[in-house]
């Protein structure tokens, strides 16, 4: 069998300048070199994968090999992506090497659009045609060159590959984990070797961030969590994307060895409900007592309700049910109104937050609630619950959402009759590729958001109701595509 890799690598990622190695779980700067001849480091490479129950087949006169696919969040018949690593080993010298490591994705959900040539850091929340002129919110400043290197890596269909196809994008971040797992052994053979004895087999240990698959590290996300830190969210409701950036996020985090606790802008009444669900087996029995709730039956659908959001909570279960430290809160208080709303909502996360000091918060809701200043276009007194929350902790960021244009589930006032219409809509956005990131802010904006979250294209996502009351996808086809 002879494997074909084509990997397409940004020149401006390696020049990023970062030390050697990994710092946490951030991205690295630079290639791993190997010390050692190829034909000493590719049986280690080999056992790394089996170690970590990644199987795989491979070309052995080549140093090629392939691991089998792998779904996302560990199995949930609803996540709908699968990933494997195409690894190629490459000689420096006769004496040093290194490996090549690309990830392909592929999914069985629908095909996005290459990311464009332009970086528009601007966030446009307007809904169906446009004049294409800038976001007038201050964001254009911000483009610099160190902008350009973070995204130089930027992957090509990353939210979605043409099923059958074979693009991917070089990891750095996977190439370096292997480098740190083979090293004492490596090393430890060499020393063996120089004493004259039979180097012994030692296994590498199993890296845990290969526990799960977690889908393409997101772009900046690793330099904001932090035990005790609270990141906010600030959502257009009803897309398939952002729930998904919600459970990338928990599993990279968790998996990278810190506790995760996502909130969620659902009635605080349905805490219970929720949290029995996270820590069920998820029949078709649990998912019935979990959507049986009349929040996921009410009339007026927001987008909140969505089938990508009971998804969310299956692949929540499902990290948690293959050892993740992931937990869920929900935080809405629909009976309140206006700053008693705010007021609530910002109680019950502080309430959360201070009785789990050394967990990492991830906490998502409409884009109004987690603004850092007062005062809204409609009432100059206003304090969100981001501006709430920044006043009793210490490390809260509040992001907002930046997108491609796609489309979403939205409630409207029609012109016509001023009546709120919930559906599918147009969604225009600005297009910064396919990859999920985060960027920061020199300073927060006129809203008192300290950076965005980036999602991609973004596509409506129904009413869970819309599938019955049964889980949500259960009747899609849970194999990969095929490789055509």
């Amino acid at each position: 069998m002879r494997l074909g890799v084509f990997v397409s690598m940004g020149l401006a990622f390696l020049l990023a300048g970062c030390a050697a190695g990994l710092k946490g779980w951030e991205a690295p700067g630079e290639e791993a070199i190997y010390d050692a001849p190829l034909e000493e480091v590719w049986p280690s490479v080999r056992q790394f994968f089996t170690d970590n129950g990644l199987s795989f087949r491979e070309d052995k006169g080549n140093f090629v090999l392939e691991t089998e696919w792998r779904q996302e969040f560990g199995g949930s018949r609803v996540a709908g992506y699968w990933h494997r690593y195409l690894v190629l080993g490459k000689r420096e010298t006769p004496v040093r090497s290194k490996l090549w490591i690309t990830r392909v994705t592929r999914t069985a959900n629908r095909t996005l659009a290459r990311a464009g040539d332009e970086l528009d850091w601007g966030v446009d929340r307007g809904l169906g045609g446009g004049n294409g002129e800038a976001s007038s919110d201050g964001l254009e400043w911000y483009q610099s060159a160190e902008d350009l290197v973070d995204m130089g890596e930027m992957p090509r269909g990353e939210n979605g590959i043409v099923a059958g196809s074979a693009q991917g994008s070089r990891d750095l971040m996977m190439e370096w984990k292997v480098y740190e797992a083979l090293a004492p052994r490596l090393a430890k053979r060499e020393a063996s070797a120089a004493e004259g004895a039979q180097a012994p087999e030692v296994k590498a240990a199993p890296v845990a961030a290969l526990a799960v698959e977690c889908g393409q590290p997101i772009a900046g996300l690793a330099a904001q969590v932090k035990p005790g830190g609270v990141l906010l969210l600030g959502e257009l409701h009803g897309t398939q994307e952002v729930p998904r950036f919600i459970a990338q996020s928990a599993c990279q985090a968790a998996a990278n060895g810190t506790p995760v606790t996502v909130g969620l802008e659902l009635p605080v009444v349905q805490q219970e409900r929720v949290a029995t669900f996270l820590r069920s087996a998820g029949t078709e029995d649990d998912w019935l007592k979990l959507m049986e709730a009349p929040f996921w039956r009410n009339p007026y659908q927001d987008g909140r309700s969505s089938e990508a959001m009971a998804n969310l909570l299956e692949q929540l279960r499902q990290l948690r049910a293959r050892g993740l430290d992931v937990d869920v809160f929900v935080f809405d208080h629909p009976g309140s109104k206006g700053q008693a709303h705010e007021d609530a909502m910002a109680a019950t996360v502080l309430s959360h937050v201070r009785q789990a000091q050394g967990r990492f918060f991830l906490v998502v809701s409409g884009n109004i609630h987690p603004r850092t200043v007062q005062g809204l276009p409609w009432d100059a007194s206003h304090k969100p619950m981001g501006l709430l929350l920044t006043a009793q902790l210490k490390n809260v960021v509040a992001l907002d959402m930046a997108y491609n244009s796609g489309s979403a589930w939205i409630c409207a006032a029609e012109a016509s009759n001023q009546r709120l219409e919930c559906g599918v809509r147009p969604a225009r956005g600005k297009d910064n590729g396919d990859r999920f990131f985060v960027h920061l802010f020199e300073r927060p904006n006129k809203d008192g958001y300290h950076g965005i979250f980036y999602v991609g294209p973004v596509t409506a996502s129904i009413p869970a109701v819309n599938r019955g009351l049964g889980r949500p996808g259960a009747g899609a086809d849970a194999s990969p595509p095929p490789e055509g």
